[in-house]
């Protein structure tokens, strides 16, 4: 696999080994060994599945408070998405910056999150599919987001109106954020 840096500190792309013939294709998603020897160390204990019917549906900015803040391993099986990370560690420096990666089926890319980033992603093709890795549970109470149209970020999302859940139309601006992450150097 190959490892790519962001220019988000601690957030890494990843390209899997794709081995493709005539049939299709086979790649390991996850083996935690080849983690492991590339310095990553985290106990993923749940796998979700996400599908959005249309084009345009927006889905965060999100992240969890702590005890229950999460790693995210994050990828497309189906269609294509605007990914969106920000880093939301107080003391970083890159604090309050995003980047943006297109996680499609066709580029098998993968975006390994670390605690302490918001995340949101908007779709680019019907019925795309968006699986995710986490290692730790959900919790509603420790759930919190960004406002996804924050003037502070001013984020390119590929639509100016899209597809909404009532949650998201809430959350707050980047300066009003409740977080609790602080930058302690390289994780």
């Amino acid at each position: 696999m190959k490892i790519i840096a962001t220019k988000l500190l601690d957030a890494y792309i990843i390209e899997p080994k794709v081995y493709a013939d005539h049939r299709g294709f086979f790649m390991e998603t996850f083996n935690i060994k080849a983690f492991e020897e590339l310095g990553f160390s985290y106990n993923f204990v749940q796998d979700n599945y996400v599908v959005s019917a249309k084009s345009g549906v927006l889905r965060g900015l999100h992240y969890q408070l702590e005890p229950f803040s999460q790693t995210k391993l994050v990828q497309v099986t189906y269609g294509a998405v605007y990914d969106v990370i920000v880093d939301i560690r107080v003391g970083s420096p890159t604090y309050g910056q995003w980047q943006e990666i297109i996680l499609s089926a066709e580029n098998k890319r993968q975006l390994l999150i670390p605690r302490g980033f918001a995340h949101g992603y908007c779709t680019l093709a019907e019925n795309t599919a968006f699986v995710y890795k986490v290692d730790n549970f959900y919790s509603p109470q420790h759930d919190r987001g960004i406002a996804w149209n924050d003037p502070d970020l001013n984020i390119n999302w590929p639509t100016p109106n899209p597809i909404l859940s009532d949650k998201d139309t809430k959350h707050p601006h980047l300066q009003d954020l409740e977080t609790q992450f602080i930058y302690k150097g390289k994780e």
